[in-house]
């Protein structure tokens, strides 16, 4: 297998508009203390990019649920016996997971609230998912036995927190939203808080793990970005597109840049692993279009339909494309998805009535190690 470094992936640098914003100095200083990490998870992509696709475009199917309603959830997480756990939002009065075997079943909780309790989730180190808490006054979480439990938070308010990233120290970064400090839970399971430099209402939502160890925060509606490094220092970045509600989620690709998920974005925009900022053309745009992201192993990333009517993705050359969907829903369908080890990325269900999977048909999919991982298992 030749180095990494020399089979890295190129993007089509044609499909930039604008790369006028750049990371400060020493943003890529803790690069080489991760870069094992990386290295080793970027040669696993590069196996299944090269194996590719056994069809050109994706098979998108759907299912039944055995629990839908409005609202109901908010991202998911793929948890290590291969269950897909959909993350309780408002008036989720119970859990529902997809098994490996794709058997759909739901489960008690043990804290529920009519609005907006919980915003993605993160796989914790010791295998726990952690709910992350938007107007939740509690933590939730479900251990590798499938048994829910409560923990106490340090902060809360309203809309506070927005998805989560497991940064490579073991602590669980919840990612603000309208929280004016940020929190965070270690490996032992004690939460603290720490101050950020930037805070506004809506101001991220999701976050990325970069390959140098850093967390991006996604920017909602910040007009700048921010990050904190695998050491704890939070600090902002500037941005050459901004909006209200633009981006939600984000990807890494395989070449190691970060890609914002365009929400109500007219354009895309994406960080490189050398900390450029750039935009890129989309083909489909419309308010709410998209939330969330996720890496398909032939390298495709798939932007998961909110209010679209159609699916969109941008391959490993930085082509976008669409494709269309079996099931949408006049407004807020789904939010999110999760990659199986069968290379099967399943959306989850916001408003959506139905569950709907896109069959990426991969020559060579992921373990489920690699699904678990950091760098994809978040929202």
């Amino acid at each position: 297998m030749p180095d990494v470094n020399t089979i890295s992936p190129k993007w089509d640098d044609n499909v930039q508009i604008a790369a006028n914003g750049t990371l400060p100095a020493g943003d890529n200083s803790s690069i080489d203390s991760f870069l094992v990490a990386w290295r080793d998870f970027k040669n696993l992509l590069n196996k299944s990019v090269t194996a590719g696709s056994i069809f050109s475009n994706p098979i998108v199917s759907t299912y039944s649920l055995v629990y839908t309603g409005s609202g109901l959830w908010n991202g998911a997480v793929l948890s290590p016996n291969g269950d897909i756990h959909f993350v309780p939002y408002t008036n989720s009065n119970r859990g529902q997971k997809i098994s490996i075997s794709g058997v759909v079943s739901t489960y008690s909780l043990v804290y529920t609230t009519t609005s907006n309790g919980f915003s993605g989730g993160v796989l914790a180190p010791n295998g726990d998912i952690h709910f992350v808490p938007a107007n939740a006054n509690r933590g939730q979480k479900i251990n590798v036995i499938g048994v829910v439990s409560t923990y106490s938070l340090v902060y809360t308010t309203t809309s506070a927190f927005g998805g989560g990233v497991l940064a490579p120290n073991g602590d669980i970064n919840f990612i603000p939203s309208s929280a004016n400090i940020g929190q965070k839970l270690n490996s032992f399971g004690v939460v603290s808080t720490y101050s950020l430099a930037y805070t506004t209402a809506g101001a991220f939502s999701g976050g990325v793990l970069a390959p140098n160890g850093d967390t991006h925060f996604v920017p909602s509606s910040a007009n700048i970005g921010q990050k904190i490094s695998s050491s704890g220092v939070v600090s902002t970045y500037s941005l050459v597109y901004t909006t209200t509600s633009a981006f939600g989620g984000g990807v890494l690709a395989p070449n190691g840049d970060i890609h914002f998920v365009p929400r109500s974005a007219n354009r895309g925009q994406k960080i490189s692993i050398s900390g450029v900022i750039s935009t890129y053309s989309l083909v489909y745009t419309t308010t709410d279009a998209y939330t969330g992201g996720v890496l398909a192993p032939n390298g495709d990333i798939h932007f998961i339909a909110l209010s679209a009517r159609v699916g969109q993705k941008l391959d490993i050359n930085g082509i976008v494309s669409t494709y269309s969907l079996v099931y949408t829903a006049t407004s807020l369908s789904y939010a999110g998805g999760v990659l199986t080890t069968s290379g099967d990325i399943h959306l989850i269900p916001y408003n959506g009535a139905v569950g709907q999977k896109i069959s990426t048909t991969a020559a060579l999919p992921f373990d489920i190690g690699t699904c678990c991982s950091s760098f994809l298992n978040k929202f």
